[in-house]
């Protein structure tokens, strides 16, 4: 009987719950049982927060609305409540204690709201078992440093594409803080105090700001960090030790700056580190050493800098590099990266390596191109001239010299006389020739016509003679 009772009771609360969601749904939103009890109120064009939430409501959506200002315990007391939106509206002002009433909030979404541009300290009270707060586009230039006083248990922030010139001072000291999103804002540097107590960050991005400085030590107390963005940047130097105590770290991303040099001294404790980006600096020398400690290295990415050779003794310690990206660099294909192109063929990891030279290579790939061997089996460098120039073959020359002197055999056979025509054009002479008339008397015009005879016999055998001369030259 108790059994029966139990069955009965776990499909009547349901039940109930949906009824009671749905009895006091506001006017023209949509409560459905999704997440319990969930709230639909997106896209109506609201100008401001409607009434009458069900008490039973864990999540509201009111995105896409016109809503401009939130006023203190704008949403009544809702104790289940655990997400709330309101991106894509039209917030200027959010009154103090606006989200009192709602003690179990877990994430709140702002983002998107042009107009807010500034935050009262008191703005999150209550809001203690907040995990997640996105404040995304908001136009914001700063926030009070106390403002997260009262979230000890906020693990994302999401900042990005604001006004910040600096790192917010308020994160200092968030210890349950896991993932920071500062991208796309105006920070031009990362203090040494920036991310002072942040001992859980494991995600960090500022990319697409103005960062030029960082400073030594910036990172120190980020030992859980795992990915690390500062991509799309105005750095050209970073201090020694840069990323110490990053053990931990997984994917680093420097691509998008000014970097020319990388020093060995910059990844020595990435021991983990799987994805490192150095891609579109102008990066034309890499000091030996610099990776020797990225064991767990699986994708290098130095495509589109100024990298002309790339000695062995750079790589020699990476064994498990799975994927390597050097496409968009002026190579010079000497012996120095022959190791390369075999690398190439080996492994396969790599490819698309256009040669900028030397000439004779310029615009072929690393793979096509043929580095020969000395006798002691040293390689040698490819030739200046192997491609560009052509020199004659012996049977070439003897081509040539031979058909020079039967030209000039013909033409002093055909000016042997004065009165016959310069022989500029052999189609033209023998048209010339063949078509006289002759002159005197009769003795005189037969011995001069029997000379003419010959001499049109002589040319024919001769022609015939160069012709074949000709032929069996081209042959060999």
């Amino acid at each position: 009987m108790m059994s029966v009772l139990t069955i009965v009771l776990f499909f009547i609360r349901p039940i109930g719950a949906v009824w009671a969601c749905a009895r006091s749904c506001p006017p023209h939103c949509l409560c459905t049982q999704e997440k319990s009890c969930s709230v639909l109120c997106d896209r109506l064009r609201l100008s401001q927060v409607p009434n009458g939430f069900p008490c039973e409501a864990s999540l509201i959506n009111l995105d896409k609305n016109k809503i401009k200002f939130l006023s203190e315990k704008a949403f009544g007391t809702l104790p289940s409540l655990q997400c709330l939106s309101l991106n894509h509206n039209n917030l200027s002002f959010i009154t103090p204690g606006t989200f009192k009433g709602l003690p179990n909030l877990a994430e709140l979404k702002m983002a998107h709201n042009r107009y807010i541009r500034y935050l009262h300290t008191r703005t999150f009270t209550a809001l203690t078992k907040l995990i997640k707060l996105d404040l995304a586009d908001c136009n914001l230039f700063n926030v009070p440093d106390r403002i997260f006083i009262d979230l000890p248990f906020l693990q994302e922030l999401l900042f990005f594409q604001n006004n910040f010139r600096r790192i917010p001072g308020a994160i200092r000291g968030m210890t349950s803080l896991t993932h920071l999103y500062l991208e796309r804002n105006k920070i031009e540097a990362v203090a040494y105090n920036s991310l002072q107590n942040l001992g859980n960050l494991k995600y960090l991005n500022l990319q697409a700001n103005k960062i030029s400085v960082i400073h030594a030590k910036s990172f120190q107390g980020c030992k859980k960090m795992e990915d690390l963005y500062l991509n799309d940047n105005l750095l050209s130097q970073l201090p020694e030790g840069s990323f110490k105590e990053l053990r931990h770290l997984k994917t680093l991303n420097l691509g998008g700056n000014f970097i020319r040099n990388v020093s060995n001294a910059w990844f020595q404790d990435l021991v983990e580190l799987e994805l490192l980006y150095l891609d579109r600096n102008r990066i034309s020398y890499i000091e030996e050493g610099t990776f020797e400690n990225l064991s767990s290295l699986v994708s290098l990415h130095l495509n589109s800098n100024n990298l002309t050779s790339l000695p062995y003794s750079i790589f020699k310690p990476i064994y498990f590099l799975g994927r390597l990206y050097l496409f968009r660099n002026p190579w010079e294909c000497d012996c120095e990266i022959e190791w390369l192109k075999e690398w190439m063929e080996n492994y396969r990891l790599v490819r698309d390596i256009p040669c900028s030279s030397p000439n004779t290579v310029a615009g072929v790939d690393l793979s096509k191109v043929i580095f020969h061997k000395s006798p002691e089996g040293v390689c040698l460098d490819p030739s200046e001239h192997n491609t560009t120039s052509v020199t004659p073959t012996p049977t070439a020359g003897l081509h040539f010299t031979i058909e020079r002197k039967l030209n000039s055999f013909l033409s002093k056979l055909l000016l042997h006389r004065g009165n016959l025509p310069d022989s500029r054009n052999s189609s033209s002479t023998f048209s010339n020739f063949t078509g006289m008339e002759g002159v005197d008397d009769g003795m005189s015009s037969g011995v001069e016509e029997h000379g003419r005879t010959n001499l049109t016999n002589y040319l024919h055998i001769i022609c015939i003679m160069a012709h074949i001369v000709t032929i069996r030259l081209s042959k060999r």
